[in-house]
């Protein structure tokens, strides 16, 4: 019974025509070679598997050959090349950097250096993983590295090129290998099953190069592995079993239950996902790549994104037809939201669930409830205004009431107000544009606002201050007597009510309206600030429609003058503020000054 090699080793390519998906690096790698200008040393860094050493060493054994031939390659018939194969050349030296990262390996190879080649021109060292050699093994490497002998010639392999010193980089020509396509890796695979007489269906091939990721390493030992388990006959179902992959036509029943809007077969589907042992997470992100080749597919210009047979392709496209471009770019959405937040989901699979549920439901939404609370920002106010919330014997009268003009009452003749033991029959109060909001607006520039915008009433009081407003959300004009006693008492009760807002109530329990007119209808407020006032403007509508109802009279105004001989003159030092309370009170500081026999200066 012969000797059992892995594919891996079997099938490693031994020129450069045989190096699978780096053509443009391998063109570069031959084309130097042909024209002898070498560089003293290389760097080759890419991911794993993808023939960084495998490279390296036909490099190395190419510029030692004796007879190459006329594209490039080695003939494998001389002594060096001979002796490469039989893995008894003294031209070429290998060094694992991973097990050998220390100084004094370093320095062994220093010395080697020294030592010229006894067949060929070249003494090549290569030197895989060179990222795991230590701080001070790049250091004692520097000065060899950038002037070395001229029969040496230094090839570094490494998956992680971050990790490497700059000075090293600067020293290097760097050649960045690239992953392999699926194409590429599907074609080496059938290859080798060719020359190993093994039967192997297009779609398992495919699968295997999906699994393995852009690295042939990992897909000749899949494939290995999948061999072994089908006994010589790699299929589709053998293959996803093997690798606990899920079927790709589970996404496509699972696609069209959701087309469908059937959320009860698409949660089964889930459920049987699960009982098979596979992670929620795999589930919601395998759909998740579903719905991305979908996408790609509504499109001819992208169909070929799609990593798949021409079958499988095919199918794609028959069912993108059935989705919509909302259900593709949501789905993918909801898919993504989900695989991102699902490590810190506490329930991981009614999470997934629910993704499934919004997903199911984007070409077949709810219908809306047909009852139930409705928020109250998707209510407009003529709709509640609409709703009457009296008996129905009384909702023509009112109607009426909104349609006739409204007489103005005079001084003489009290508006009639409702009755306050039903405040339940009065509306809610709404946005009204008032006429009478001109009459106090001029002073400030301000335009009209909504009467919605009182804070002042509130659910919360009575039913008393509703009424009181009631006359004027109904464009009722009050013209009452106006006393100046009661306004500056209404004026009063305003600050009480608003103790919540500091700095509002403070400054109307400092400074109060007067009278500037004879019939007591203009009203000046004097300032020292003009931050007073602007605090005061913003809060002019809800001052306003207070007093009005408080004093019945719609025809008053306030305005607020700012004193300027207390304009811009602020109190900084402990000295300023004591003069000031000196001067503002000084009957109140002698009495202090006497009692406690002190002396304030």
């Amino acid at each position: 019974m012969s000797e059992y090699i892995v594919s891996a080793r079997k099938y490693r390519p031994t020129t450069f025509d045989t190096v699978v998906g780096q053509g443009a690096l391998v063109k570069t790698l031959k084309n130097a070679i042909g024209s002898g200008k070498l560089a003293h040393a290389y760097l080759f860094c890419g991911p794993r598997g993808v023939g960084k050493t495998t490279c390296a060493r036909i490099f190395a054994k190419t510029i030692n050959c004796e007879h190459r031939t006329k594209d490039g390659e080695a003939c494998n018939e001389c002594e060096s090349c001979q002796s490469f194969i039989e893995q008894r050349s003294y031209n070429i030296h290998e060094l694992d950097a991973a097990s050998n990262n220390s100084v004094d390996n370093i320095r062994e190879l220093i010395d080697q250096v020294k030592i010229p080649p006894q067949i060929g021109k070249y003494k090549v060292f290569i030197i895989d993983e060179v990222h795991m050699l230590s701080q001070a093994a790049f250091n004692a490497f520097l000065k060899t590295l950038e002037e070395p002998p001229k029969h040496a010639l230094f090839i570094m392999a490494t998956t992680e090129k971050q990790k490497i010193l700059p000075t090293i980089l600067s020293r290097c020509q760097t050649y960045d290998f690239q992953r392999i396509t699926n194409q590429d890796i599907v074609a080496q695979l059938a290859y080798i099953a060719s020359k190993e007489g093994i039967k192997a269906e297009p779609q398992a091939l495919q699968v295997i190069a999906q699994k393995a990721d852009g690295g042939m390493r990992d897909a000749l030992s899949i494939f290995d592995q999948i061999a072994s388990f089908t006994g010589g006959e790699l299929t589709y179902q053998a293959t996803i079993s093997n690798l606990n992959i899920l079927d790709y036509e589970l996404f496509f029943r699972l696609t069209d239950a959701a087309i469908q809007g059937n959320i009860p077969a698409a949660l089964m589907m889930l459920d049987g996902v699960i009982r098979r042992g596979f992670d929620p997470q795999h589930f919601i992100g395998g759909w998740a790549s579903h719905i991305r080749d979908l996408m790609v597919s509504t499109d001819p210009a992208t169909l070929q994104l799609i990593e798949a047979g021409p079958e499988v392709a095919h199918k794609y496209q028959e069912q993108a037809t059935k989705c919509s471009p909302q259900f593709l770019y949501y789905g993918l959405q909801i898919a993504n939201e989900c695989d991102f937040n699902y490590k810190n989901s506490r329930n991981k699979r009614l999470s997934v669930e629910l993704a499934v549920c919004r997903i199911c439901q984007i070409m077949h939404p709810l219908p809306p409830m047909a009852s139930g609370p409705q928020p109250l920002q998707s209510v407009k106010p003529q709709q509640v205004a609409a709703q009457p919330t009296v008996a129905p014997q009384q909702a023509a009268p009112q109607q009426a009431t909104v349609q006739q003009p409204v007489q103005r009452p005079t001084v003489s003749q009290p508006v009639q107000q409702p009755a306050v033991a039903q405040p339940v029959q009065q509306p809610t109060p709404q946005p009204v544009q008032r006429e009478t909001g001109n009459r106090f607006t001029p002073q400030t520039g301000m335009a009209p606002r909504r009467m919605a915008s009182i804070r002042g009433v509130t659910s919360s009081q009575s039913a008393t201050k509703l009424q009181d407003n009631s006359s004027i959300q109904n464009n009722v004009e009050l013209n009452e007597a106006v006393n100046p006693t009661d306004l500056l008492a209404a004026w009063k009760q305003f600050a009480v009510e608003n103790a919540g807002e500091h700095l509002l109530t403070g400054l109307m329990n400092e400074c109060v309206p007067m009278p500037v007119s004879a019939d007591n209808l203009k009203y000046e407020v004097t300032l020292m600030a003009e931050q007073q006032k602007t605090l005061l403007d913003s809060n002019r509508e809800r001052i306003m429609n207070y007093l009005i109802s408080k004093v019945r009279n719609s025809r008053i105004s306030l305005s607020y003058v700012v004193n300027e001989a207390t304009q811009g003159k602020r109190m900084f030092t402990s000295r300023e503020k004591f003069q000031a309370i000196k001067e503002n009170h000084e009957t109140i500081v002698s009495a202090l000054s006497d009692n406690f026999n002190i002396e304030l200066a």
